[in-house]
């Protein structure tokens, strides 16, 4: 079993400093999630919730700090050298994907190809509105994205030609460039996709070990269903380290803890984490 910590609504400075923290305690993956901007009134409810706990907590609040996920993480890349460095998850079809496969080249010669590009459609129609991007086409901009990056990491001129983008030939880089895509998402759709064409999937919002359990299982029916035999590496997000047999006794291989549940800010932050990573096994199940 390999560990993993997930954060959202932190500064980059403190990323940075968790990065290095988490390195040494023996965790294997950071994801870090993302919002480009805070919609100061929106409606919008995340696939994952209902409409009063948005309005209770909100996801992208007054006091939540927004961070460039792949700026963020370029500064982790200099505080460690051994740490998977993720996006969980980066909203895609928000940036021209010629843009994201230019800025996602630079971060994993930086991390010395320990970036896993976790991507997802978006749920916060507001969001879209304020850049001027359509949310009914994201799911087109997605596909079209997916497959612009495949082929400008692959190395060499290429060009494009669909209803979204159309452009080429170009070229980002001279030579191929590895970068696992991770598609999040839980709902039948998203599933679908990851079965087609990811190298991984990583389940959205915390899930129960039951649904988590469940949602494997349509992702493998998804994968026969397509005929495709490539296996993906799946991420959850768990909330109890109790459950880390179940998860394992389930064929789960990588395990997520909210980094704010393990080790609150505050003294002895970095003492806490250590102290978690302990008690769950993490240095015995980490490479090393």
């Amino acid at each position: 079993m390999r560990f993993g910590l997930s954060v959202y609504d932190v500064s980059a400075t403190e990323l940075a400093d968790l990065a290095a923290a988490a390195e040494t305690a023996g965790f294997d993956t950071l994801w870090l999630g993302e919002h480009l901007l805070r919609p100061v009134d929106y409606h919008a409810v995340h696939p994952t919730r209902e409409p009063e706990q948005e309005l209770a907590a909100r996801i992208v609040g007054p006091e939540t700090r927004l961070t460039d996920p792949l700026v963020a993480l370029a500064a982790a890349a200099g505080r460690t050298s051994r740490l998977q460095l993720a996006t969980g998850i980066y909203v895609l079809p928000l940036r021209h994907p010629l843009a994201v496969a230019r800025a996602t080249l630079t971060l994993q010669e930086l991390a010395e190809g320990r970036l896993l590009f976790g991507v997802g459609l978006g749920w916060l129609r507001e969001e879209f509105e304020a850049l001027g991007v359509p949310f009914a086409d994201r799911a087109a901009r997605f596909s079209e994205g997916l497959d612009i990056l495949r082929k400008a990491w692959a190395g060499g001129p290429f060009e494009h030609r669909g209803s979204v983008y159309d452009f080429g030939p170009v070229e980002l880089t001279a030579q191929p460039a590895r970068i696992p895509l991770v598609l999040g998402g839980n709902t039948a759709p998203a599933l679908r996709r990851a079965a087609l064409r990811a190298d991984g999937w990583f389940a959205s919002g915390t899930p129960s070990p039951t649904e988590a359990v469940d949602l494997m299982a349509r992702l493998d029916a998804a994968q026969a269903a397509a005929g495709r035999a490539v296996p993906l590496t799946t991420y959850v997000r768990a909330s109890q380290a109790a459950d880390i047999t179940r998860y394992a006794n389930a064929g789960f291989s990588q395990v997520v803890f909210w980094a704010h549940e393990l080790c609150p800010p505050g003294p002895g932050r970095w003492d806490r984490l250590a102290a978690a990573a302990a008690e769950l096994g993490v240095t015995e199940g980490t490479r090393p």
